[in-house]
């Protein structure tokens, strides 16, 4: 039957074991190299004894309490008169003694003691000691250890130190703790119960229910007097608890829960890097939608300009299609020869051309005044753009400090991001070469970058206005060269409808041209600096596809794992009652 159950244990220790694994790798994911240790060392720990570290103050008396715990005939913790802060001594079961040095500050000790058989001790340095890395490396047991016995003086169990530590185990790793009064020999027994019940309410109201207290004598006990010794009631705590073939049970389960709360304090981060990453993918959202709504008003603005000049165009070509019809009659053709010829006034060909200049005259005065007046409009939109998102990335929300405990490493990856996010932007912003655009403005006249030496979004409106009239001019132009073509050679026999016909479809085609390339130009122009705004955030964008992906990963795995250590402790617990 024992080997059954030693088999039945294995076997959920390399289950355990399998999960605490997959535990590693998500540290190893996250970057957090002291979490990674802690769950590589409880991993590592699974198959060892079920573990008491013994902790508390220097000269508290933590390895005679040992010796007398073990209760052999010989010294097993040595006990010096100066406080032994040099080391960590583990003890474990083992056919004869054995001193074997792990390393500069850990000792691992082999003792042929029945108790070892089911329990491993671990001695640490006082909490007090001021060599620093001995704190660390007693803490770096805790998360592996099953039961913490906080060893006092009797006479003075109100150190800071220690409390701080007890506050460190019990907040952090919720470790099951008991508290020993040691040297109970030196005090007065009143006082022995005041300081015995001053621990038990300490322990209380910081949140441990029915806290264990043992006031004990070492020297009593090795002494021979176990009566009065107070480890009766330790090893009876201990039998009740621990031992008679609990520990191994207790061991996985203790280690389970250990996993378990590693796992949540992963989750508990994970849910506010999710927060941090949902608050990015909402001001990443909001540039878009800004940036489309800036474009939106933008088109509009177009329109209106676009509307405007062809209401210009509409009424002046109108106008003068009113006096081509009046002046090419047969009558006035008739007059206007016959005045040419005998009193030197302008023929029918020279007054044709008058008229076409005329024309080109009042459309290009026209479309120059409705042009300063749109592109102020246009160029505030574009401008506005920029400022906007220059604002918005200033004022972006951060959620996830580069202080947090665990995701400091992503915190301080996205600040940099966001910095260079803002710096480079800001620099976007002063380059004129950013808004100016050869492919657009081929044919305008020669602008250059440099036309605006205040650069960035000041040279818009330059730029714009630029363009347009450019773009005007150049339109008109050809519909006056085609017009005058129809009008080249007008001889008294001119045909009329011929002339009136051919005028309308020139200007009906010139109002298409004005329509069409106008808008798309503008719109294509703003519509590439909408994404010489959006070419700023790549790195930004890459985090954001990065974090999705690695979120979406930890999430899954933390349920599993969750649910694998869960099973293990369920399965556990039902061998526990059976």
């Amino acid at each position: 039957m024992n080997k059954l159950i030693d088999k039945e244990i294995e076997g959920l220790k390399e289950k355990l074991e399998l999960s605490v694994g997959s535990l590693q790798d998500i540290t190893k994911l996250i970057n957090h190299s002291d979490l990674e240790n802690i769950v590589g060392d409880i991993k590592n720990r699974i198959h060892d004894p079920y573990m008491f570290v013994i902790v508390g103050e220097v000269k508290a008396g933590k390895s005679s309490f040992i010796n007398a715990l073990l209760d052999a005939d010989r010294e097993i913790c040595k006990v010096a008169p100066s406080p032994m802060t040099d080391t960590i001594q583990q003890i474990v079961y083992g056919e004869k003694d054995t001193f074997t040095d792990i390393n500069p500050y850990l000792k691992r000790i082999t003792s042929p003691v029945e108790i070892l058989k089911e329990i491993a001790i671990v001695d640490t340095p006082g909490t007090n000691t001021i060599i620093d890395h001995h704190q660390e490396i007693t803490e770096r047991f805790i998360p592996a250890s099953d039961l913490i016995v906080f060893v006092f003086e009797s006479k003075n169990p109100y150190r800071q130190s220690a409390w701080d530590f007890f506050k460190y185990i019990k907040e952090e790793w919720r470790k099951k703790i008991i508290f020993v009064l040691q040297q109970k020999d030196l005090m007065v027994p009143a006082d022995l119960i005041i300081n015995t019940a001053g621990v038990r309410e300490y322990a209380l109201k910081q949140g441990i229910p029915e806290p264990k207290v043992f006031p004990v004598s070492a020297l009593m006990e090795l002494n021979g007097d176990k009566e009065n010794s107070g480890f009766i009631d330790v090893r009876k705590y201990i039998y009740d608890n621990i031992t008679g073939g609990k520990a191994p049970f207790l061991k996985i389960l203790n280690n389970a829960d250990t996993a378990i709360n590693i796992n949540d304090k992963i989750y508990k981060g994970v849910l506010i890097r999710k927060k941090q990453y949902e608050a990015d993918k909402g001001f990443r959202d909001d540039i878009e939608e800004t940036l489309d709504h800036q474009e939106q008003k933008t088109q509009r603005q177009i329109n209106i300009l676009v509307e405007n000049l062809l209401a210009s165009y509409d009424r002046i070509t109108n106008k003068k299609k009113e006096e081509i019809t009046k002046g090419i009659g047969f009558v006035s053709l008739i007059s206007r020869s016959f005045k040419s010829t005998f009193s030197g006034g302008q023929s029918p060909k020279d007054w044709l051309g008058g008229l076409t200049k005329s024309l080109e005259t009042e459309l290009n005065d026209e479309f120059t005044d409705r042009l300063n007046e749109g592109v102020v409009d246009i160029a505030e939109s574009i401008q506005d753009m920029g400022k906007l998102i220059d604002s918005k990335i200033k004022n972006s929300e951060t959620i996830l400090k580069d202080n947090h405990e665990i995701f400091s490493d992503i915190a301080e990856r996205r600040a940099s991001v966001l910095k260079d996010l803002q710096s480079a932007f800001a620099g976007f912003l002063k380059r004129s070469e950013n808004f100016y655009d050869t492919e657009i403005l081929q044919g305008s006249g020669g602008l250059a970058p440099n036309i605006a030496k205040g650069g960035g979004i000041a040279i818009v409106g330059i730029i714009l206005t630029t363009l347009t009239n450019s773009m005007v001019l150049d339109l008109t132009g050809g519909i006056f060269t085609a017009i005058g073509f129809i009008f080249a050679g007008v001889t008294i026999g001119i045909n009329k409808s011929k002339i009136l016909k051919g005028y309308k479809t020139e200007v009906e085609k010139g109002r298409l041209r004005i329509k069409d390339e106008v808008t798309q130009k503008l719109i294509a122009y703003t519509a590439k600096i909408k994404t010489r705004i959006n070419d700023n955030f790549h790195k930004f964008d890459k985090l954001l596809q990065d974090e999705k992906g690695t979120l979406e990963h930890l999430d899954s795995e933390q349920k599993r794992i969750l649910q694998d250590i869960t099973d293990v402790k369920k399965e556990i617990q039902s061998k526990m009652v059976v």
